[in-house]
C-alpha cells in the first residue's frame, strides 16, 4: 500500500512541476490536488495546506510549492518502505529449564530492552515427535534422543520476535552454545553453567527462523502492530 501512494504521489508531484513549466493555466492544479489529498486519505495534515494553497489566489507559487512539499512527502514514504522491508522475525524459545527457573522475565526483558517487538508466544508441552521436528537437522548426532527427551520433558515458552537485525543480533543476545564459552552480558553467559541446560534457543539464520515459525506456530498467531516505540527506535530525522 505504502508503495503505491509512494508512485502516484510521485507521479502527481512530477507532472505538477512538469506543467506548471509549460502552462501558466495549470497552476490553479484543483484536479491534482483533490487526486493526491484522496490518495493519502488524511493521513498527512500538510496535505490540506497544499490543497489550499492550489486554489489560493497566488496559485503559482502555491501549486509549486505545494507540489515541491508532495514530493518530499512521497520520497519520506520510499523511506519508511525500505526500512519495513529491513525487519525481519526469528524463532525464540525458553527451554524446559529456562521455565523452571523462572527466567522467562528476565529472558523477554533482554529482547524488550533492545528494541525488539513480540508478536507471538505462547507457553506448550511439546512432545518427543514435535521435539525431533524441531530438531530434525541433528538426528544424526549421538545426543539427538537426550536433546529431544529434554526439550518435551517441560513447558517451553515458544516466542517470535520482529526487528530489524533480530536474527543475527538475537543470537548475540543469546550468546555461545556453551555457556562457558558465553561472554558475560549474554543470556547463557549470564544464566548458564553447562551446554546440557543452557535455557535458551534462537533460530540461527533466516530459513531457520522461518521453519521454526511455521513450525511452532499457525499464521494466524502471529500479529502484526505497530510500536508507540518504533517511532524512537526506528525514527528518520
Amino acid at each position: 500500500m505504502s508503495s503505491l501512494i509512494y508512485r502516484s504521489a510521485s507521479r502527481a508531484a512530477r507532472s505538477a512541476l512538469s506543467a506548471s513549466r509549460a502552462s501558466p493555466f495549470f497552476f490553479e492544479g484543483r484536479a491534482v490536488a483533490a487526486a493526491a489529498t484522496t490518495a493519502f486519505r488524511g493521513k498527512f495534515s500538510s496535505l490540506s495546506s497544499f490543497y489550499e494553497k492550489a486554489n489560493s489566489k497566488s496559485a503559482s507559487q502555491g501549486w509549486i510549492a505545494g507540489a515541491l512539499s508532495l514530493l518530499q512527502v512521497s520520497y519520506m514514504l520510499q523511506d519508511q518502505e525500505a526500512h519495513a522491508a529491513e525487519l525481519e522475525r526469528t524463532f525464540i524459545a525458553i527451554k524446559p529449564d529456562g521455565v523452571q527457573r523462572g527466567l522467562i522475565a528476565e529472558i523477554v526483558s533482554r529482547f524488550e530492552r533492545k528494541g525488539y517487538k513480540l508478536v507471538a508466544i505462547k507457553l506448550v508441552v511439546p512432545s518427543k515427535e514435535f521435539a525431533q521436528k524441531h530438531y530434525h537437522d541433528l538426528k544424526e548426532r549421538p545426543f539427538f534422543n537426550g536433546l529431544c527427551d529434554f526439550l518435551s520433558s517441560g513447558p517451553v515458552l515458544a516466542m517470535v520476535w520482529e526487528g530489524e537485525g533480530v536474527i543475527k543480533y538475537g543470537r548475540k543476545l543469546i550468546g555461545a552454545t556453551d555457556p562457558q564459552k558465553s561472554e558475560p552480558g549474554t543470556i547463557r553467559g549470564d544464566l548458564a553453567v553447562v551446554v546440557g541446560r543452557n535455557i535458551i534457543h534462537g533460530s540461527d539464520g533466516p530459513e531457520t527462523a522461518k521453519d521454526e515459525i511455521s513450525l511452532w506456530f499457525e499464521p494466524t498467531d502471529l500479529v502484526s502492530y505497530t510500536s508507540n516505540a518504533e517511532k524512537w527506535i526506528y525514527g528518520v530525522n
